[in-house]
């Protein structure tokens, strides 16, 4: 049973402690795609590196307030929320004031229910929230999997793609436990795939025999055009909608809409 009626946003946790397997390509692009699917969607940037702002095409240098503000206690978040024109969502914006909220954090007792409780009087303005997470299990990633209904792990189809998987298991299922018990895997993203390697199709064989129906059936590839969209500050669709990594996203965000459909 779901924690959310029918009319509030689904809260998906975008999160992998290992670094630059698609992340925040994920959040930006999935978010955007969504949006121009006409679904109402806020990215939260949640990572103190600033990388969904700045490809949302805010600057991060240049905010009044972030994240920080809000699990400081300091703001409510629909009063730091901005829009993103060119990628047809609204942003939470952040940058490296988020790692003075790591430390604040620390020092709290109800700390990991900062996010959750932030988030519930603007839950209903949308259909998707999604949640950009720091490469790292620290204080913000467990703000973000208590908040969440659902978590999407993006994996690089690489050497040691799935070390440290494990270990982000095992955080899943403790906050399942103790904190979130509606927390749930949506899936498992294969990102960065070049057909022409081996290598990467090993991954994703290995991806399939361990998680079955948890892997998504779209795979990312590795793309020009999905690497430089970020240093426009545009969405790969709002970028090049015609690119192999524009179709991948559009197509996640099909795949993402035809499940819910389907479990509903």
């Amino acid at each position: 049973m779901s924690k959310s009626s029918e009319k509030d946003a689904r809260i998906l946790a975008i999160t992998n402690q290992k670094g630059g397997v698609g992340k925040t390509t994920t959040s930006v692009n999935l978010a955007a795609s969504l949006a121009s699917a006409k679904r109402k969607v806020l990215l939260i940037d949640l990572d103190p590196q600033g990388n969904a702002t700045m490809g949302s095409g805010i600057d991060k240098t240049g905010l009044e307030y972030t994240g920080y503000d809000v699990l400081a206690g300091n703001m409510k978040l629909a009063d730091i929320l901005v829009e993103a024109p060119l990628c047809g969502y609204d942003l939470a914006p952040g940058n490296s004031d988020l790692t003075g909220a790591e430390v604040a954090l620390l020092q709290e007792k109800a700390r990991g229910d900062r996010l959750r409780n932030a988030i519930k009087p603007v839950r209903s303005r949308y259909q998707y929230i999604f949640i950009d997470c720091p490469p790292s299990l620290n204080m913000l990633t467990v703000n973000a999997l208590v908040a969440a209904d659902t978590v999407i792990i993006p994996i690089q189809c690489e050497y040691y793609a799935l070390e440290g998987l494990t270990a982000l298991l095992d955080t899943i299922e403790k906050i399942r436990r103790y904190y979130n018990p509606q927390l749930e895997i949506g899936g498992l993203l294969r990102t960065m795939y070049d057909s022409r390697n081996n290598l990467s199709s090993q991954v994703s064989e290995q991806l399939l025999e361990h998680f079955g129906d948890k892997v998504y059936k779209t795979v990312i590839p590795r793309n020009v055009r999905l690497a430089e969209a970020p240093s426009h500050g545009l969405p790969v669709i709002k970028y090049d909608r015609t690119s192999r990594g524009a179709v991948a996203y559009l197509n996640l965000a099909g795949e993402m809409i035809n499940r819910e459909k389907q479990a509903a």
